[in-house]
């Protein structure tokens, strides 16, 4: 399996396919049909092209859930359908759920944007073999993190969350590598790039960001973000993924490879070859960056609270305009010191639309096994798609069910007014 697509379609790449702003006259032309005529031809094609398993959708309009459907199979030998709810990896949607919880700390007086990430966590750039120690690591900050602009970029050197087996034996620690492991190793590596000096997305970026939120709430990462941005939105299905077979939750679906690939597990007490999905990665410690598993009405909940700057009841309006804002220049900016027409802001991509402060938002996700997207539109309309394989082929890429759901969602005629997050009541889970 090679590094592309082991990692799997940049996010960039995913977005430049993203129609987010305007219908092309084609579109407003094809005749209008209804929500199921509309989307299901779209996911069913999709799927069926690369023969993925199944899939869940969840549309919402004016932050009304209009329309949720499972498509094919959670679990394909057992025959077992998915459900609107059932439950997926997401993959890097991840990133916008921890950027919230990021921005709830900023609300509060916790945290700054501008704070620097090191000395937060109270560590210090290590030297290496060769006595040098990398001095710009204690000056990244919490905006270069949120934004990648931080120094990591994995294509000139590597992705360290990709690399649970070979940091745990470089530093005597028990394989896989857990959060806090692959920190203590990153502390005595050089960065590709000056802090704040131009884009490349790292998931480890997000790694630190979630042992910040527990550095300074002093509570587990994952219960914080339950506590203060899910539960106040209804969510409360939504947890950390476990990596190994037989240990997900209820209701959660299979993960599949569109090739038989197996590897070696990087849980040392499997022995032999284990399927990618079970055993490729360390999912646990992807926790604020990749870790999640969550259905597509839970994501569309998610959407759903950050739609209406004026309404939301996770943050301010003004927690908002700073989280979509672009970042300092030189990032994102042409050779004329223009803004590009989409960049990368605080947990989402950003395509502005027009002179009144509108844009549309998405971030994917990929996993062996895994393949999200989310979308908040301009317009209101808001979608979450997942899947329980993700394509090994460049010429069927994941990415295209983005602009498929931007011709479905063109080709309604009237959308419903009903809204079906009455349907999906999620009980609160019980407490130990």
């Amino acid at each position: 399996m090679n590094r592309r697509t082991f990692i799997g379609t940049s996010l960039l790449g995913a977005a430049a396919l993203t129609q987010s702003c305007v219908s092309s006259s084609a579109s407003s032309r094809r005749k209008k049909v209804t929500l199921s005529a509309a989307f299901d031809p779209e996911v069913e094609a999709f799927m069926a092209a690369r023969k993925v398993p199944g899939g869940a959708l969840a549309v919402v309009r004016d932050r009304r859930l209009v329309y949720a459907r499972g498509y094919g199979w959670a679990d394909r030998d057992a025959e077992i359908p998915v459900k609107p709810d059932s439950l997926f990896r997401i993959a890097s949607i991840s990133k916008p759920i921890t950027a919230v919880a990021v921005m709830k700390l900023i609300e509060h007086g916790r945290l700054s944007l501008d704070d620097r990430a090191l000395p937060l966590l109270g560590l210090k750039p290590i030297a290496r073999d060769n006595g040098h120690v990398e001095r710009r690591l204690s000056k990244i900050t919490v905006r270069q993190l949120l934004q990648h602009t931080g120094g990591w970029d994995r294509d000139k050197s590597f992705d360290p969350m990709f690399r649970p087996v070979e940091i745990a034996k470089a530093l005597g620690a028990p394989a896989p590598a857990d959060a806090a492991a692959v920190i203590r190793y990153m502390l005595g590596q050089s960065l590709d790039f000056d802090p704040g000096t131009r884009y490349a997305y790292s998931n480890f970026g997000y790694c630190l960001l979630g042992r910040i939120i527990e550095k300074i709430t002093g509570l587990p990462y994952d219960s914080f973000v339950k506590e203060e941005i899910l539960a106040p939105v209804g969510i409360t299905q939504m947890r950390i993924g476990a990596t190994l077979d037989g240990r997900q939750a209820d209701g959660e679906v299979r993960y599949y490879m569109s090739t038989n690939g197996t590897t070696s597990s990087v849980f040392p007490s499997r022995v032999g070859q284990v399927a990618w999905p079970y055993g490729g990665f360390h999912l646990e410690a992807m926790d604020a960056h990749g870790g999640w598993i969550a259905s597509a009405v839970d994501l569309a909940r998610f959407a759903t609270a950050l739609d209406d700057p004026n309404r939301s009841p996770l943050l301010r309006r003004q927690s908002l305009e700073i989280m979509s804002a672009p970042p300092p220049p030189p990032v994102s900016r042409r050779s004329d010191g223009s803004l590009e027409h989409r960049y990368y802001a605080c947990g989402w991509m950003v395509r502005p639309f027009g002179l009144r402060g509108r844009a549309s938002y998405w971030h994917s996700g990929s996993l062996p096994g895994t393949a999200t997207l989310l979308v908040r539109r301009w317009d209101g309309l808001s979608w979450a798609v997942l899947f329980n394989q993700r394509s090994a082929k460049d010429e069927l890429p994941d990415s295209a069910i983005d602009p498929a759901l931007h011709r479905a969602a063109d080709s309604v005629g009237e959308w419903p007014k009903h809204d079906l997050f009455t349907q999906f009541q999620q009980t609160v889970e019980p407490t130990a």
